[in-house]
């Protein structure tokens, strides 16, 4: 599968198997994300692999909505950053994260993205907080998304080309 064609199958999935992502899979995941580039060379991410269905549970309930699917997920992965080491943590981060989302699909697996920073739970404490908590992260840290990874339970429909926004594009 080339590129072009990832970029048309990747799609968020919610819904897994119950059969597990083998550790050659998440090493791949892991490998791609940890080649993303980054402003400066920081690579001051931090990629935390939960498998343990507890935690999972505990990070789907991060959030007031929009995570539910990662309890049900094999594993997801926790994508933080040190937010001290640059002004562009966010981009960093988000560039790694939609890296592993890409590795993911190429792999054949689903996966999707559950953004956590700017988000609250019922109570008002920030996501990224409660997650901070669960996994004992530094106070500096930030918390900037969860992807969801496993065997797909539904097979998604590629890309729609008739419905790319090319009007979206100027050319000048």
């Amino acid at each position: 599968m080339n590129f072009t064609d990832i970029v048309q199958k990747r799609r968020s999935i919610r819904k897994f198997t119950e059969t597990q992502v083998t550790d050659d899979e998440l090493h791949t995941i892991l490998r791609a994300a940890l080649m993303s580039p980054t402003g400066h060379s920081q690579r001051g991410w931090q990629f935390i692999v939960v498998k343990d269905r507890q935690v999972l549970t505990e990070l789907a309930k991060c959030k007031t909505m929009g995570g539910d699917f990662i309890a049900t997920a094999p594993v997801a992965i926790v994508v933080a950053y040190d937010a001290n080491a640059t002004d562009v943590w966010v981009e960093d981060a988000s560039i790694a994260a939609v890296t592993m989302q890409y590795q993911a699909t190429e792999l054949g697996l689903g996966s999707c993205w559950s953004q956590i920073r700017l988000r609250n739970n019922a109570d008002g404490t920030s996501a990224s907080d409660v997650i901070k908590t669960l996994l004992q992260l530094p106070d500096n840290w930030e918390v900037e998304c969860v992807i969801a990874i496993g065997h797909p339970a539904v097979e998604r429909k590629l890309q729609d080309e008739e419905k790319l926004a090319w009007a979206q594009v100027k050319n000048i």
